[in-house]
């Protein structure tokens, strides 16, 4: 079946940087619009950054200018570069891929931004 594996997620103190990584398998992925959602404890899950087949990209204004969102068709593999860290970005980080009727999501991956 379809799989999103995430990576990358781990413990970093304010300031500091991360990089997600989502694989997926069993999709032909250049054709699939790529995001990243979050959701901290208590919290609703959110949309941190799109990127869609032609390469248009949103971000959550809240990231906007510390987060980079990119894709890799030949890998398979969309990537979340994440900069100047705050505590407030702590949350499970989940890769969705969405065609259509089609929609996956990966099982996540920890982001804890504490010193």
């Amino acid at each position: 079946q379809v799989q999103l594996v995430e990576s990358g997620g781990g413990l970093v103190q304010p300031g500091g940087s991360l990089r997600l990584f989502c694989a997926a398998s069993r999709i032909t992925f250049r054709l699939y619009t790529m995001a990243w959602f979050r959701q901290a404890t208590g919290k609703q899950r959110e949309l941190v950054a799109q990127i869609t087949t032609g390469g248009s990209i949103i971000y959550a204004d809240s990231v906007k200018g510390r987060f980079t969102i990119s894709r890799d068709n030949a890998k398979d593999t969309v990537m979340l570069q994440m900069n100047s860290l705050k505590p407030e970005d702590t949350a499970a980080y989940y890769c969705r891929a969405v065609r259509g009727r089609d929609d996956y999501w990966g099982q996540g991956t920890q982001v804890t931004v504490s010193s």
